[in-house]
């Protein structure tokens, strides 16, 4: 493991303001998006929480970050497959977060139309498709392990209308919420009644 460089407050600073002249001096990772970045990097400020220095481009590629499309502190583009999954992996972890195209563009510093058309791409799926899956699945999850009311359930995957999670899941699944967790209920009676008949 690379050796813990201090986030000083000069540093801090340095990355706040997007100072040129600490470039190459060190690097800042996010540990929220898995990106390394020059000071000088236009993109959003991140939370202080989850920066991490390094001395040098090689140590933060050794902790698995990866160059930042915007600022290129290798000198090299990271690829396009790789970014994508880095997209994939923060959206698997935050999907009970409210998330939008122009946010994720922001966080993984490229346009949201590129992010929108390589993601697409690659994925096979837009952004926002590839995200209702991700909480569709967590729903079917829920409904059939808890006792959590359907607008609980939307609310704890990231769709907190109540109508919009029904309508969606209908269209998805060919069954309301409800319907779902009365057909998971009925099966799970079925197999234990099969299971207990057996013995």
């Amino acid at each position: 493991m690379a050796k813990e460089e201090a986030l000083t407050e000069e540093r801090w600073q340095a990355i706040i303001g997007n100072d040129a002249s600490y470039d190459f001096k060190f690097f800042y990772a996010v540990k929220s998006t898995g990106i390394f970045c020059r000071p000088s990097c236009k993109s959003k400020v991140p939370n202080r929480a989850n920066v991490r220095i390094f001395r040098t481009a090689a140590e933060a590629i050794r902790e698995e970050f990866r160059p930042c499309k915007r600022c290129k502190p290798t000198g090299e583009r990271l690829p396009d497959r790789e970014w994508v999954e880095a997209i994939a992996r923060y959206m698997e972890r935050h999907y009970d977060s409210a998330m939008t195209l122009n946010m994720l563009a922001e966080m993984f510093h490229g346009s949201p139309y590129h992010l929108h058309r390589t993601f697409k791409k690659i994925m096979k799926a837009t952004p926002v498709a590839y995200l209702q899956g991700i909480r569709l699945d967590k729903a079917r999850e829920q409904l059939a392990r808890t006792n959590m009311s359907v607008a609980e359930v939307g609310s704890s995957v990231g769709l907190p209308n109540p109508s919009y999670f029904i309508s969606l899941f209908k269209r998805t699944f060919g069954m309301t919420p409800y319907e779902y967790r009365k057909r998971m209920m009925e099966t799970e009676i079925w197999t234990q009644g099969g299971a207990f008949d057996e013995k």
